[in-house]
């Protein structure tokens, strides 16, 4: 069985609640990344996104991380299948997921990362049609 260590990013960069916006836009230019977790104590507590940036940050004023950043964020874990974490992005709608050991941030997996292992194409796609499908509607 392949496991999400198998495949998730471990080079991940993550920013805490107190970050300014202007510094986690600039770590996310300079990572090329659109998502960074928001890690307080080594604990996954949120996740910000560029999105998240432009419209809660810029439009609605923001001053720092912790006004912007998504909340109650799902995270998978590190030995879990690659079907598991299709399924967990398809009934949350999301696209990453952070990867945790013994609650601790240690990774991040993306559709994309399921995409390319061919035991999980199937499950991949699936996720993607259940988190377009919702997105579109």
């Amino acid at each position: 069985m392949v496991q999400v260590r198998d495949v998730m990013s471990s080079n991940v960069e993550s920013c805490s609640n107190q970050d300014s916006l202007e510094a986690v836009a600039q770590k996310m230019k300079s990572l090329n990344v659109g998502a960074i977790p928001v890690v307080e104590n080594g604990q996954v507590v949120g996740m910000v996104t560029d999105r998240d940036l432009v419209i809660r940050g810029i439009t609605g004023h923001a001053g720092n991380i912790s006004q912007v950043a998504s909340q109650n964020i799902v995270t998978v874990d590190a030995n879990a299948s690659l079907e598991d974490a299709a399924a967990l992005m398809s009934q949350y709608q999301v696209r990453r997921l952070p990867v945790v050991e013994n609650g601790q941030l240690v990774g991040i997996v993306s559709l994309g990362d399921l995409a390319v292992r061919d035991q999980s194409n199937q499950s991949a796609g699936g996720a993607l049609t259940q988190i377009s499908k919702h997105n579109l509607q």
